[in-house]
């Protein structure tokens, strides 16, 4: 889809049918201990089939790591371990004007997010019902064009797309939260803002969605070995109402947290 970057096609009625926009799942290189563990991965959009049932589900990944370069090189047909639907996904919340903030590879949860707030597809079952917004904006930024991955996807399922990279060989140059002020300002109805991505740009999205007095949701990117919430590895510091903070499984009580309780 753009360099290093993957679509992986996962044939799973079960999981396609019940997997929720933000949730993930986990995959595992079956017979080998080369990586050991298994690595989550988010949900990119369903497909179906001929009579429109949910028969699989797409992941879209950067091979950067070992497992990721391994799953580059799988042909048609080969086997992979895969458990899920896993995490919470993004609440369906009522959102006049949706924007979705992605940095690096970390536009994936969100095709799959905005097809769902425009009324374009459904997910969950029984299926889960939202409000349809009025408008949904991805704000995505890269190192450089090369990288940019899926941007036509999101454009043809009605999304507005803005784009910024490192370098300026696309878009905007400079950072991807250059783009959201000016979004906010000059929408016609109430925003809310989510966002995913590497941790310094989440806690930047999370200042700036405070600064513009606009509700926010991250979802984070923490690593895991089991998914299910036995092995506590992915844990993150949550505040509570009191101002306290607590330890908090990304895989079970995330990986969707709103960006104000986050301790980054």
């Amino acid at each position: 889809m753009a360099r290093d970057t993957y679509r992986l096609r996962l044939p799973s009625e079960q999981i396609a049918a019940t997997l929720l926009p933000g949730q993930f799942v986990m995959l595992r290189l079956p017979s080998t201990n080369d990586p050991l563990l298994a690595r989550p991965l988010a949900l990119y959009d369903t497909y179906c089939d001929g009579a429109g049932r949910p028969s699989g589900i797409d992941i879209v990944y950067q091979a950067v790591g070992r497992m990721t370069r391994r799953l580059a090189k799988l042909e048609e047909g080969q086997p992979l371990e895969m458990w899920g639907p896993l995490g919470n996904g993004f609440p369906p919340t009522e959102t006049g004007h949706l924007i979705m903030v992605g940095g690096g590879i970390g536009q994936t949860p969100f095709l799959a997010l905005g097809r769902h707030y425009l009324g374009n597809a459904a997910y969950g079952r029984p299926a889960v019902s939202v409000p349809k917004a009025q408008k949904v904006t991805l704000c995505y930024g890269c190192r450089t064009g090369a990288f940019l991955a899926g941007v036509d996807d999101f454009r043809a399922t009605g999304i507005d797309v803005l784009l910024s990279t490192d370098d300026g060989s696309v878009g905007h140059r400079g950072s991807v939260l250059d783009l959201v002020p000016r979004v906010v300002q000059e929408s016609a109805a109430p925003c809310r803002m989510v966002a995913c991505g590497p941790e310094k740009m989440l806690h930047a999205t999370a200042n700036l969605a405070a600064r513009l007095g606009v509700p926010c949701q991250v979802s984070l990117e923490s690593p895991m070995a089991c998914g299910i919430g036995i092995c506590f590895s992915c844990v993150t510091k949550i505040r509570d109402a009191s101002g306290a903070w607590d330890y908090r499984r990304v895989c079970m009580e995330g990986p969707v947290f709103d960006a104000a309780t986050v301790e980054f």
